[in-house]
């Protein structure tokens, strides 16, 4: 069997990097699934007319990674890959405080893998889903 590779966000990072400029967490990661929480400052927003309101963008990147995180606990080590779509649905505001993505991967072939994601608050509501499509690319 193939080795697996080391983990996703883990401590051999340096900044800058996402994980450390952001400040993630890795809450679980292995067998298809990854889990990611960050505490979104309010300083990340924008201010509705309801109050803060956390960056499109910053949300998507937390469910990019959470996605990237399940792809990468299937690979081999050698092996590498790129986000080649990615989807997002906002379903309601998502606010400053702890925020939890899960992503996992749907189904994987020899050359992509499809993943998906769900983005909670603290409370557990349910606040942004994506999906997205991973090419695998050869080893060089």
């Amino acid at each position: 069997m193939p080795e697996r590779r080391p983990g996703w966000g883990g401590a051999e990072l340096t900044a800058p990097h996402v994980w450390i400029t952001l400040g993630y967490r890795s809450v679980e990661h292995g067998d298809g699934e990854a889990v990611i929480e960050w505490d979104a400052p309010v300083e990340y927003c924008f201010q509705g007319s309801s109050g803060p309101i956390v960056h499109g963008g910053l949300v998507t990147t937390l469910l990019d990674t959470a996605m990237g995180g399940a792809c990468h606990s299937l690979l081999d080590r050698g092996e590498t890959f790129l986000t080649a779509d990615l989807h997002a649905e906002f379903l309601r505001p998502t606010r400053p405080g702890t925020l939890r993505a899960t992503g996992r991967v749907v189904h994987r072939t020899k050359r992509m893998v499809f993943c998906a994601a769900e983005l909670h608050d603290g409370d557990g509501n349910h606040l942004a889903s994506a999906r997205c499509t991973q090419v695998l690319l050869p080893e060089r």
